[in-house]
């Protein structure tokens, strides 16, 4: 609810990643929502994320959704106002105002700057083009637009019966992460890395020669102390001024398909620049998180602060997250009046985590930097296990763990608290924790566990003796483990030796089998009481099921999709149980604008829709016309209130390229004009597409049609795939994934007829529905249950349910109705009108020679400072979000 102004005062916050929503979840624990009007300005149109999990989408090992930290419902339910994909240009110091790069302005009597960092492109020849924008093919790997880019391009290029070749240039932990996830997807990958061995910040020179055979094991090729110079493009016409290699300074070159660059970051200072803020390597800051030397406002003194990557505290930079989260504890006690003299002393930096597939802990040195120093080393290169411990003056002053890092609980206390170490320094190696057991039974109470939150096991300790008996309840309650991830073994262990110290038992959080995590009922549960109570809105719902009522913004995509598959034609649609994408039809991009997918049915068109396509993208502007790998064309750029307009032109049913619904159907030529076609597998798709467009599923539905054994359309990797083997007879596989996972289909029956292959699409698409989890794609949904039972159920009819199958998808065939009709009756007033603050790209900033004060005039600004890719990103690996 909008606060009255006046009442409180307005909070502006710069920055939506993980350093100012972190700050945001502190502010809101101290009351800062009766205290403050919160505005918030966010880069990405998008919620916050971890940015620390990027790795793990482009690995396949997560999906996107798993990443998210807070969605674009909870700002608006705690009362914030969230300005998604809106980039601030300058502020407005002496009339406290904040000016978009559209020239809007927003008064603040708080403002926070969190505008992160971005990737560092060093100069190499080629590497973009005249327009300024990267070379086809090249990209960072720090945002989510990114990962999505990337991800594309390893689908792209890595399903071929030869590896296509990757070239990633930086070695550090982020380098080391983008290459093991394009191996993933089947690329030929080398990493190119300047020093002379990989992680050079946190790693000496004989871990990092260890940590190279480990990388090389794996199948990844490894360049050090060889710096990139320049790119090469393609001449061919096919790829015509795309990347296709890398070029080095002493004259090697590699050939590339796609070039990842992960070289450095730069603090995102502009805006600090423009203000006329103390500007240094970063925006400099005093030990309340306040930029120094503010200049006098007639309001009274300065109410500017800073935080996270783009912030400098005695002369340091900080990559990791938990020197971010300690400053946003810091600032949060600051402006609520929690502790008006909260200060923020500086990090002690270690880390723990998986680069690569290989374990790696860095606390504090690397290595000795005095001569009185002792350095105390164990290599076992075969093995691929190194472990170092740096003394000095009788303190541990640094560890390296590679390989096994199972004493780093230990480790980590020993160096935290500066406690006696035995006379023989190996000890500290091979005795201290010998197993991860025994080492969390010496940990103290105030021992950190969890780097990223600043979770001690005290804390964890203490939410076992507040009555949580599972691993998850203590990690929701203390926020371990929810960074990185990596201490997720330690936490698991401490909260099992706790349980048992307590006389209990270590239990399974039964919220692990909800549905959605608003309401406490698994699937089957949700489902019989919403027959039985005849629940047919979100809201209903929630007041009905949910502890208190209350509405949980994560739950409401999920509830939407199950009510629409039990009440086809009764559900009652409240639009804000809807992403924006299921709003407003359409997929929003990284610049607010929409891309806009009609339907081709079974990948077939005409002269006449290709013509209207056309003129739609020249009347409106579109900035690119795509073929996608549906089959279709996507139409990207489009303004969001030009959005009923360009339904209306085009005249053509939506593409459903945006929900978690039956998306499209993939064909290949069939028996018209191929010669090896045994079957019609156009038309076949087509009436596919027919019958079950738009209709809603637990998540997106891809389907394949093939018309032999061939496969041109991709069938053996699809959530249904149909191929035609002769003599009139199809086989119907489930559960296919040709993604960030592979997976090929199981077959479920052969049937003998288009009709049959139909009808029997359609009682699994119902099953899936019925049956699957929230956002569980078919090729987990298959394997969960195991394609024998399914075969049971939906061929054999085991459990007597095909018949109700059947009636219940015919039900939801009949209902549906193309979305882009909304454009004659939207469903609320101004659903399509232009938003107020469109986004511009940021100018670029003068800048002024390196060492120059502080606080100089705005022609004559600092020179760009990079930090070294490696250092910022431990553990933290993207931790500060650009705006």
């Amino acid at each position: 609810m909008k606060k009255e102004q006046g009442s409180t005062k307005r909070l502006v916050l710069v920055g939506n990643g993980m350093a100012g929503a972190r700050l945001l979840e502190e502010l809101l624990e101290r009351g800062a929502g009766d205290l403050f009007q919160i505005t918030v300005f966010g880069d990405e149109p998008y919620g916050n994320y971890n940015r620390i999990m990027l790795s793990h989408v482009l690995a396949g090992e997560d999906g996107e959704e798993s990443i998210y930290l807070n969605e674009l419902g909870w700002y608006a339910e705690n009362g914030i106002e969230l300005r998604a994909g809106v980039r601030v240009d300058d502020v407005d110091l002496p009339a406290r105002e904040v000016v978009d790069a559209d020239g809007g302005r927003t008064p603040y009597d708080v403002l926070v700057i969190a505008t992160g960092s971005s990737p560092h492109f060093p100069p190499m020849d080629g590497l973009r083009r005249e327009d300024g924008s990267l070379l086809p093919g090249v990209s960072g790997f720090r945002s989510l637009d990114e990962t999505r880019a990337m991800l594309e391009e390893a689908r792209r290029y890595g399903t071929g019966t030869t590896p296509a070749k990757a070239v990633v240039i930086g070695g550090g932990l982020l380098g080391l992460e983008a290459a093991k996830g394009l191996q993933n997807h089947g690329l030929d990958v080398t990493v190119i890395h300047s020093p002379a061995h990989l992680m050079n910040q946190q790693l000496d020179a004989d871990a990092g020669a260890v940590l190279r055979r480990s990388i090389e094991e794996a199948g990844i090729s490894v360049v050090t102390g060889a710096r990139t110079t320049g790119l090469t493009a393609c001449t061919e016409q096919s790829g015509s001024g795309r990347v296709s290699g890398v070029v080095l300074k002493d004259g090697r070159s590699f050939p590339a398909d796609m070039v990842v660059v992960t070289a450095g970051i730069r603090p995102n200072t502009d805006v600090g620049l423009r203000a006329g803020l103390v500007v240094e390597r970063g925006v400099v800051v005093d030990d309340q998180m306040r930029c120094v030397d503010q200049p006098e406002t007639p309001a009274g003194p300065g109410q500017v602060y800073a935080l996270g990557e783009c912030a400098q505290h005695r002369g340091e930079t900080y990559g990791l997250v938990a020197p971010l989260w300690e400053q946003a504890t810091v600032l949060a006690d600051v402006l609520t009046g929690a502790d008006p003299d909260a200060a923020y002393h500086g990090s002690r930096t270690s880390t723990k985590l998986k680069v690569a597939g290989v374990d790696v802990a860095a606390i504090g040195q690397a290595g000795p930097e005095h001569p009185d120093d002792e350095h105390v080393v164990f290599s076992d290169v075969r093995r691929g296990l190194y472990q170092s411990v740096v003394v000095r003056d009788g303190r541990l002053v640094g560890a390296t763990l590679l390989g096994d890092t199972r004493k780093t609980a230990a480790l980590q206390q020993v160096f935290d608290r500066g406690l006696p170490l035995p006379e023989q320094r190996v000890e500290l190696l091979f005795d201290l924790g010998a197993t991860a057991e025994g080492s969390v039974e010496d940990l103290a109470d105030d021992a950190q566990v969890c780097n990223c939150n600043g979770v001690t096991k005290g804390d964890i300790c203490g939410a076992v003796a507040s009555g949580c008996s599972s691993v998850k309840g203590v990690m929701d309650a203390t926020r371990a483990g929810k960074g990185c991830g990596s201490c997720k073994e330690v936490v698991s262990t401490i909260v099992e030796h706790a349980v048992a110290a307590g006389g209990g038992a270590l239990t399974e959080d039964p919220s692990v089998h909800w549905y959605v995590p608003g309401v406490p009922l698994r699937k089957d549960e949700l489902v019989a009481a919403i027959r039985e109570q005849h629940l047919t809105s979100v809201s209903s719902v929630f007041a009905a099921l949910a502890p208190g009522g209350a509405e949980d913004a994560k739950s409401k995509m999920g509830l939407t999709s199950l009510l629409r598959t039990l009440w086809p034609t009764e559900f009652v649609d409240e639009r804000d149980a809807r992403f924006i994408n299921d709003r407003v039809h359409a997929n929003i991009q990284r610049d607010g604008t929409f891309s806009v997918v009609p339907q081709m049915k079974g990948g077939v068109t005409t002269p006449d829709q290709l013509r209207r396509i056309a003129d739609v993208a020249d009347k409106y502007g579109v900035g690119m016309l795509k073929v996608t790998g549906g089959q279709r064309i996507d139409m990207l750029g489009v303004r969001k209130e030009d959005l009923p307009k360009v339904w209306e032109d085009l005249d053509m049913p939506s593409g459903y390229a945006y929900g978690k619904s039956m998306r499209t159907v993939k064909t290949c030529v069939g028996t018209d004009y191929c010669r090896f076609g045994l079957g019609d597998s156009t038309a076949l798709g087509i009436a596919l597409e027919e019958r079950f467009q738009g209709i809603e599923t637990p998540a997106k539905l891809k389907l394949g049609v093939v018309g032999c054994p061939r496969n041109c359309a991709e069938a053996y990797v699809k959530d249904v795939g149909v191929v035609a083997i002769g003599g009139g007879k199809w086989e119907v596989y489930v559960g296919g994934a040709a993604g960030a996972s592979v997976r090929k289909a199981d077959l479920l029956a052969t049937v003998d007829s288009p009709e049959a292959v139909i009808q029997l699409t359609g009682r699994f698409i119902q099953f899936y529905r019925t049956w699957g989890n929230w956002l569980e794609r078919t090729y987990d949904f298959v394997p969960r249950l195991s394609i024998e039972r399914v075969r049971l159920v939906l061929v054999e009819d085991s459990d007597g349910m095909c018949a109700q199958l059947d009636e219940e998808v015919d039900a939801a065939c009949a209902a549906y109705r193309d979305p882009w009709k909304e454009r004659e009756a939207p469903d609320a007033p101004g659903r399509f009108s232009a938003p107020a603050l469109p986004l511009l790209p940021l100018p670029v900033v003068p800048r002024r020679p390196m060492g120059a004060p502080g606080g100089t005039p705005r022609e004559q600004l600092p020179v760009e400072i990079v930090m070294p890719n490696e250092e910022a990103l431990v553990s933290g690996a993207m931790a500060g979000a650009q705006q």
